[in-house]
């Protein structure tokens, strides 16, 4: 197994949780690491963050401009036309991630995935095309960009979803983040959703919640 590079963060030793976490387009792993002492989460958990680093790609939207990227961006209109073989291989990246924290002995149930803005569509797809049950999707900012390619919904009828958007995001408007609530309803599942007054970006509110409901998530199963 040939591993994206990535960075690790362990709240305790022998955790027994995991969350992958999945940048934005031209970011990097490194984005969020700070965010994990914010969350404060307890120690008794023992949580085992990664942060894998995206490949570097043109992205059309951008002039072709070579950049940290999970997939291709054709046109940034409101369908948000993209690459979706390149999708589809960063998904079985993600899954690569998870099948390897099995493997040190996570359960699949114990593991979360959480994706910002292209990382959250990847999310998506990773975490309802994987053929195992998950604790949960966190996506930020984000879109649903392939509902019609996620073949293992049966598996995650369970899975707790949180979506949060700005209200003014410029980038990925919210319009996008409803319709993925949306398609999800019509994939038979449920989702949390929460705005909050803010751009393409996290907020303080934003990160309380995200602590809140990761500690829920992992607390019911310790």
């Amino acid at each position: 197994m040939s591993l994206l590079p990535h960075e690790q963060i362990e709240t305790s030793q022998n955790p027994s949780f995991s969350v992958i976490w999945l940048h934005g387009l031209g970011a990097s792993g490194h984005d969020f690491v700070p965010l994990v002492p914010q969350l404060k989460l307890a120690p008794n958990l023992g949580v085992r963050f990664i942060f894998p680093h995206a490949p570097e790609r043109p992205v059309s939207v951008n002039g072709g401009y070579i950049m940290p990227s999970w997939y291709d961006i054709y046109e940034m209109d409101i369908d948000r036309k993209i690459d979706q073989s390149q999708i589809l291989v960063s998904a079985a990246q993600v899954h690569e991630f998870i099948e390897r924290e099995i493997e040190r002995g996570i359960a699949s149930e114990n593991i979360l995935l959480a994706g910002f803005s292209q990382g959250g569509a990847v999310a998506y797809q990773a975490a309802l095309s994987f053929g195992k049950p998950l604790a949960g999707l966190l996506a930020m900012s984000t879109y649903f960009a392939t509902p019609e390619l996620c073949n293992q919904v049966s598996q995650q009828q369970g899975l707790e979803i949180l979506i949060q958007h700005g209200q003014y995001d410029s980038v990925v408007p919210e319009s996008l983040g409803r319709k993925a609530l949306q398609s999800l309803e019509q994939l038979g599942l449920s989702a949390e959703y929460r705005s909050y007054p803010m751009d393409h970006e996290l907020c303080v509110e934003q990160v309380m919640d995200i602590s809140s409901w990761m500690s829920q998530r992992f607390s019911a199963s310790a």
